[in-house]
């Protein structure tokens, strides 16, 4: 794998919300001469709380590269972004900032990345690369918005939605503690001022709350943060495990470099009921449906029916994997099935053009 490269993308026109914003994306390169053919270029966009570098950053038993290095290995062209509202990325105000446009931004980055490649600008030494199969993978809030943009701009050939369910996300706590409540926001809320559609459920609740973070970090301090359980599987390492953790309640300083200093408002709404359906329902190109044992989707054998108009769809339970998919001793496995199946997809598209 060749030094990966560091860009920032202007989406000022694509987004349109009155202020100049760009998006900070790494580049990793196959070696010279090893690029997969037919060609792949594989989009990753992290979920809430983290930033692109969790497609890079190496475990304690790592390779080298994280995932990124594993699919660069084996000839993809793999770009990890931030989204607007986290890391590098332009950070707007809130109220500037819904699900459509933060996909819109996504888009944006990465039709002007693929334009690059194939007039062969993006890197010293790549040449140009005609008709390069385009995939998009996210994890969590990052499957959200991959999901978002191929709904409303088709920005992909194949969708790789990770840890994040078409239907409804439900965070589960560790079996035998109270029952997290997530506030059901509707899309069309403005920020500031949440239309929440469950209020009778969240006053009865006992568990934790998704946006009261006080009593979150409180949770964090007296033992357990009450999301370790569906994040981190048991066997990862402990240190590593404290220190996320740490940091998605706010006691983390500095950060670890997979995490992301702010997380835009709008979030929230990604885990109402049917938040995404309709451009879940209009997605034609290939999707994979990919996740940990214990993880945010209840029922991974029925999200096929959420992408009614995909003929082609593949379902993958990683064995002992969490959420946070890219911390799990088996990721190995599930980065091989993540890139079985965009050879597949690349490979499908090679046939449909002979």
């Amino acid at each position: 794998m060749r030094d990966p490269i560091e860009l920032t993308v202007d989406v000022t026109d694509a987004i349109a919300i009155g202020m100049p914003a760009h998006t900070a994306i790494t580049v990793f390169l196959p070696d010279e001469g090893a690029l997969a053919d037919p060609p792949v270029v594989c989009f990753a966009f992290p979920g809430g709380g983290y930033c692109r570098r969790y497609y890079s950053f190496d475990m304690p038993d790592g390779q080298g590269g994280g995932e990124a290095g594993y699919h660069t290995a084996r000839g993809w062209i793999f770009v990890a972004c931030d989204h607007l509202g986290f890391g590098d990325s332009t950070i707007p105000p809130d109220e500037l900032l819904d699900l459509d446009v933060v996909a819109a931004g996504n888009d944006a980055t990465v039709k002007q990345v693929m334009e690059r490649i194939a007039a062969g600008t993006l890197a010293d030494g790549l040449p140009p690369i005609a008709n390069a199969t385009c995939l998009g993978i996210g994890q969590s809030m990052g499957g959200c918005f991959a999901i978002v943009a191929q709904g409303n701009h088709e920005t992909f050939d194949g969708v790789g939605v990770l840890g994040y369910s078409g239907i409804h996300t439900v965070v589960p706590t560790r079996p035998g503690q109270p029952e997290a409540v997530w506030p059901w926001v509707s899309r069309r809320s403005k920020a500031g001022a949440p239309r929440i559609y469950n209020h009778a459920r969240l006053a009865q609740s006992t568990g934790p709350q998704l946006g009261d973070a006080a009593a979150l970090q409180a949770a964090a301090q007296a033992g357990e943060h009450p999301f370790q359980w569906s994040f981190h599987y048991d066997d990862q390492p402990a240190e590593i495990v404290a220190l996320d953790m740490k940091a998605s309640a706010g006691l983390a300083d500095p950060l670890p470099e997979w995490r992301s200093a702010t997380t835009p408002a709008c979030g929230i709404t990604m885990v109402a009921p049917g938040a995404v359906a309709l451009e879940a329902a209009s997605i034609g190109v290939p999707v994979f449906i990919g996740v940990g044992e214990r993880d945010v989707v209840p029922d991974p054998w029925a999200e096929p029916k959420a992408f009614k108009s995909a003929t082609d769809i593949q379902v993958y339970v990683c064995p002992r994997m969490a959420h946070m998919h890219n911390f799990a001793h088996t990721r190995t496995q599930f980065w091989a099935r993540i890139h079985n199946w965009g050879e597949g997809v690349a490979a499908q598209r090679a046939l449909a053009t002979t």
